[in-house]
């Protein structure tokens, strides 16, 4: 079931079609992917005030999933960790311990074949299961608004996909309908497919990897996708090309060492979910002040050589957001350098994370308990005991020189000369089955059948020969009577949703469709001089961000007086904030500017407007 499974070591371009078996050629791109990591299990000696970690080999002596010959994920916990989540840890620490988490990625396949036998009814799979174990396949079931289909994310490093990649996930969801089965794009640059029913997983998880990609570990308590630069390699002003890097990590992650099988077992139970980012440029269009681990692009001041500064901690959740922090480390740029310091910090964040409150289990909270410097000296100390030859320096001076974010979207020239990016609007990052083929269509036709995802929900097409620009411009599927926009306007072209109450039960209001309906009407209403980024998110788990967004809408309690009752009575409703930024000067708006406010238009529209006049230099389209 899961021998065929590949690795991401593609770096210039991904193939259009990966046969599932492995070819010569596609058996050699393992292998040495494999080897360029040494994995936990190679390192020698340990801090000794850290504790010890347990090696793969001796995850092996203390038990074996039968079905992938594979360590499970609990094997690779020290007996001090196993005892403290048995002792004192949140309900899901629990179930994990109960039934190992890497065990989904070989169950999937027999639920799958169960229920298409008649043998077994999606209802009857166990709660911790269906609504819990799936996830570290990247199921996620929707039971509160589609009982019985799930959003299945998939891991797409630097956020690259190609045409036959788009095809596919058109063919999985279609049979959803066009309301249930659509594809968003998310804010790490990944790929979600909604609809989707366990019956069909396995056939889906099968084509993934068969197409270089995979779900694995994309979920619950799992590193999340590899966000890199969107113009990686085609960037004039780049610093550091991140391809190679996001992809090695995304190995590091979720392709197992040993086996060179997609699912890692050494972290396949983590506290908490956990975020890296490696920027390319100035332009920081990864956000590293919002991940866990942030890869600042910078000089070192004294040998020239281009590496990173380390910033750590950045997240948003219901209980509390936080920007990243410099943590006085810079790395150099190579991946060995890159993979290592990551595992490093892995590793301890596994091992010594809260497991007790899902609230304080981010690597905020325990770089704060250990102090930056304390925390400096234990990555060091875990690091050289890999014996890697990898050194940390001190952070490094950042470039004072003025600098202005580049836009994403609109053509561009790249630094290959004759070539020419062309980033093109999706609404509120969701795609339908017909989008897809018509990205895909649009790749093969100009871009070398390459398309790069963007955390701003849309996609860019790189590589497109100049005379080719207008051509592709002139293409229907970007006409003025569809949603895909090479030209949008300052508002709608900058639009960030989460999923809303369409299909996530926290959400408190619906997102998309009001996100998009509302930019529309905000655009035909006023004009700007610069893009101004709005994002609505439907719960205070701020999925979509709107900490860092020029206007952030939240969804909220409100009240609106009704005539028929005479009184005040809920409605959807929402609270505002205004003046996040994000690049190389990012700043998180914590506290709301306007609260209560009813979702409908009447009542939001000229709050927007005029905080759009006052705050942003708006003025009214004259028609």
């Amino acid at each position: 079931r899961v021998g065929h499974n590949l690795t991401f070591s593609h770096i210039e371009k991904q193939p259009k079609m990966v046969c599932s078996k492995y070819s010569l050629s596609a058996l050699a791109v393992v292998l040495s992917a494999a080897s360029a990591f040494t994995s936990i299990q190679s390192c020698s000696k340990r801090p000794t005030f850290l504790k010890q970690a347990v090696s793969y080999e001796e995850a092996q002596k203390k038990e074996v999933d039968n079905l992938t010959g594979k360590p499970t994920g609990n094997a690779f916990l020290s007996d001090e960790v196993l005892e403290r989540i048995a002792k004192k840890s949140n309900p899901i620490e629990k179930w994990k311990l109960k039934q190992d988490t890497s065990t989904a990625w070989t169950d999937v396949y027999d639920f799958a074949a169960k229920i298409r036998a008649g043998e077994l009814d999606w209802k009857d799979v166990e709660g911790s299961d269906f609504d819990g174990r799936l996830k570290y396949v990247g199921l996620v079931h929707r039971n509160k608004r589609t009982p019985g289909q799930f959003m299945m994310r998939l891991k797409v490093p630097n956020g690259i996909i190609n045409a036959d990649q788009l095809r596919f996930y058109a063919d999985c969801v279609e049979k959803y309908g066009p309301e249930k089965g659509v594809v968003d794009i998310t804010t790490r640059a990944n790929i979600q497919l909604r609809g989707v029913k366990l019956e069909d997983a396995d056939t889906i998880i099968d084509g993934l990897h068969a197409r270089n990609q995979t779900s694995f570990q994309s979920a619950l308590d799992s590193v999340r996708n590899m966000v890199g630069s969107p113009l990686a390699g085609i960037d004039d002003q780049e610093q550091v090309d991140t391809r190679e890097l996001c992809n090695a990590l995304n190995d590091l992650v979720s392709l197992d060492p040993v086996t060179n099988t997609r699912g890692n077992p050494v972290w396949a139970n983590l506290p908490r979910k956990f975020n890296i980012c490696v920027s390319g440029s100035r332009d920081d269009y990864a956000h590293t002040h919002i991940n866990d681990i942030g890869l600042v692009p910078t000089e070192h001041a004294e040998t020239g050589e281009m590496g990173f500064n380390v910033v750590l901690g950045g997240y948003m959740s219901i209980k509390r957001v936080a920007a990243s922090i410099h943590s006085n480390m810079w790395i150099k740029s190579d991946r060995e350098t890159v993979v290592t310091f990551c595992e490093a910090i892995l590793r301890i964040f596994r091992d010594e994370a809260d497991r007790k409150d899902r609230q304080k289990a981010r690597l905020m909270w325990l770089v704060e308990k250990y102090g930056v410097e304390e925390w400096k000296a234990a990555v060091i100390k875990e690091i050289d005991s890999y014996d890697r030859g990898v050194t940390v320096d001190n952070e490094q001076p950042l470039p004072t020189g003025p600098f202005e974010r580049r836009e994403v979207m609109g053509v561009h020239p790249q630094k290959q000369e004759g070539l020419f990016r062309v980033g093109v609007n999706v609404p509120a990052g969701r795609l339908h089955v017909k989008e897809c083929r018509e990205i895909a269509e649009i790749a093969e036709m100009y871009s070398d059948g390459e398309v790069r995802l963007t955390v701003e929900q849309s996609v860019i097409f790189p590589n497109v020969p100049e005379d080719k620009v207008e051509e592709l411009l002139a293409h229907p599927a970007l006409g003025p009577e569809t949603r895909l926009n090479a030209k949008p306007g300052y508002i709608e072209g900058n639009l960030v949703s989460c999923t809303g109450a369409e299909f996530c039960g926290l959400a408190l209001i619906e997102t998309k469709a009001n996100a998009e309906s509302l930019v529309m009407k905000l655009e035909k209403q006023l004009i700007l001089d610069r893009p101004i980024r709005i994002h609505m998110t439907g719960c205070p788990n701020s999925c979509a961000q709107v900490q860092v967004a020029d206007i952030g809408i939240m969804g909220g309690p409100a009240k609106k007086w009704n005539e028929e009752a005479e009184k005040f009575k809920a409605v959807p409703g929402c609270k505002i904030f205004i003046g996040g930024r994000i690049g190389e000067n990012g700043h998180l708006s914590l506290e709301p500017h306007k609260t209560g406010i009813p979702l409908e238009d009447e009542s939001l529209l000229p709050i927007l407007v005029e905080i759009l006049k006052d705050e942003f230099g708006a003025k009214e389209r004259h028609i």
